[in-house]
C-alpha cells in the first residue's frame, strides 16, 4: 500500500492543541492496521531547572504519557509505545527520535505549550515541517 504508515509518532506536551495531535493519531493509526504509536514528551533541556522542578516536570511527563498510553490502549490500539527524553524538542522530535524509531509520519499541534518561546524563537512544528525526513500533519485545533 502506497500511502501506508508503520511507525508514527505524536509530540504531545500537555496543551490542548497535543491533545487534538494526539486524537487525531488514533484515527490514523486505526486506519493503517499494524502501525506503531510512539506517543513522546520531550523535555526541554535548554532551560537550567533546579532538583525539585526536574522531578516535577518528570513527573507531570510520565503522568501525560501514561494517560495517552492507556487511553491508545482503550481505543484498541495494540503497538503503543511512550517515550520522553530530554533535548530541544525542535529537533529530537524531527531528526532524533524520528531516526531511532525509522518513523514515517510526525503528528503535531500547530501550536503549542509555550506561546512566549513560539514569539521569541518559532514553533516546534515550523521546525519539524523543515527539519522532518517523513510525511509531517500539523493538527489545528477547531476555532
Amino acid at each position: 500500500m502506497a500511502n501506508y504508515y508503520k511507525h508514527i509518532i505524536v509530540a504531545v506536551d500537555g496543551s490542548k492543541e497535543g491533545e487534538y495531535a494526539f486524537r487525531k493519531s488514533i484515527d490514523v493509526v486505526k486506519r493503517n492496521p499494524g502501525s506503531t504509536l510512539y506517543v513522546t514528551n520531550i523535555i526541554d533541556n535548554r532551560t537550567a531547572y533546579g532538583g525539585s522542578v526536574i522531578e516535577h516536570i518528570q513527573r507531570q511527563s510520565k503522568e501525560l504519557l501514561r494517560s495517552y498510553h492507556n487511553q491508545a490502549k482503550a481505543e484498541g490500539i495494540e503497538q503503543v509505545r511512550i517515550i520522553s527524553e530530554y533535548g530541544s524538542p525542535r529537533s529530537a522530535i524531527s531528526v532524533d527520535l524520528a531516526k531511532k524509531v525509522e518513523a514515517d509520519l510526525i503528528i503535531c499541534g500547530a501550536t503549542g505549550h509555550n506561546a512566549v518561546e513560539r514569539f521569541l524563537i518559532g514553533s516546534v512544528s515550523e521546525a519539524i515541517v523543515r527539519t522532518a525526513k517523513c510525511d509531517v500533519l500539523v493538527i489545528r485545533t477547531p476555532e
